[in-house]
């Protein structure tokens, strides 16, 4: 038998040590803080809560898939992975079949069907790819072991357990994505809590099967986040001849279509009032593009904080529409 060279035994037990260490759950104290608040907050059981986090299990795929989320690519490599002609003929094909249900959400919210249905086949490909890992391992594994948004994730790992507790959900069995998002719509445990709706009044609110439930749900998430009825999304902007760089700090709708105008940045198509706007500009395909968008569009940003996940969300949803699919085109 080769002989291990002693360096290399004790590197292998190094490293061994240290991956040990990066998967240890939290301390006692710190899993007992969790615990006494999180039922106090939501007057919940404590030993109950406690039964349940020990089995939730540290997961290293979601750490590793937290760190490459598809939002890191450029909009050139982001764009093709949601606008193909798989997607959109399915996403026609669902939107047809649930013509009637989508029609009555609109009119009451004012978000359009495509709209709604986009996110859906974005998030998970119309209900096909809603996500395979429990939802409470992933919480457990973000919460605990991933600093840089540990307080966010633990405040959604406290939430599914009162979400679990009021819609009368098995919490273990609990499948979703690698962050802990739920359904056919994506839903982290908070906004389902608060946004969900009761879409055809049976008295709950079932955003994995129910389908009258996830379009209003999804409907009421973009009205409570600002959504105007008929207002734009996003223009192509042509940029003029000498324009200094603009590049505004975030995607609120702050400036009028004057002032963009001022800066050398105006719609292609004319919008026919004054209404806030903001400037983004990506690196497309066949070069710089550059967008004028509007608090339609800070609104789906709300869903996903990437600009690439709103302006796909947004061509998505008018190659939906054939009448609409032009203005879609980069």
């Amino acid at each position: 038998m080769r002989r291990i060279p002693l360096f290399s035994l004790l590197s292998a037990a190094l490293l061994a040590a240290h991956g040990a260490a990066a998967v240890e759950g939290p301390s006692a104290a710190e899993r007992a803080v969790f615990v006494r608040e999180t039922a106090k907050e939501f007057s919940l059981d404590a030993a109950a809560i406690e039964a349940t986090l020990a089995k939730a299990q540290y997961q290293q795929s979601i750490i590793d898939a937290m760190n490459r989320p598809a939002e890191a690519k450029p909009w050139k490599a982001y764009r093709p992975i949601f606008m193909t002609p798989q997607r959109i003929s399915d996403g026609r094909k669902f939107l047809a079949e649930h013509r009637d249900a989508l029609a009555r959400v609109e009119a009451d919210t004012g978000v359009p069907a495509e709209m709604i249905v986009a996110i859906i086949g974005v998030e998970t490909s119309y209900g096909r790819i809603t996500g395979s890992y429990k939802v409470l391992d992933a919480l457990y594994t973000l919460a605990f072991h991933y600093p840089k948004r540990a307080p966010f994730f633990r405040s959604e790992l406290a939430n599914v357990f009162a979400l679990a507790q009021e819609e009368k959900l098995d919490l273990p069995a609990l499948k979703g994505s690698y962050a802990g998002a739920m359904g056919y719509g994506q839903f982290m445990p908070s906004s389902y809590r608060n946004y969900a709706k009761d879409g055809d009044g049976d008295g709950q609110r079932d955003l994995f099967g129910n389908l009258s439930d996830v379009f209003a749900s999804v409907a009421n998430y973009f009205v409570a986040h600002g959504w105007t009825r008929d207002e734009p999304v996003a223009l192509r902007a042509a940029r003029s001849e000498g324009a200094a760089e603009f590049k505004p700090e975030n995607l609120e709708a702050k400036f009028s279509l004057l002032e963009l105008a001022q800066k050398g940045y105006r719609p292609r198509v004319a919008v026919g009032h004054s209404i806030p706007a903001t400037l983004l500009t990506l690196d497309g395909a066949q070069g710089t593009e550059h967008w004028i968008t509007f608090k339609n569009f800070y609104v789906i940003s709300r869903y996903n904080r990437s600009p690439l996940y709103s302006l796909a969300v947004y061509q998505l949803s008018q190659a939906l529409d054939d009448g609409k699919a032009a203005s879609a085109a980069p």
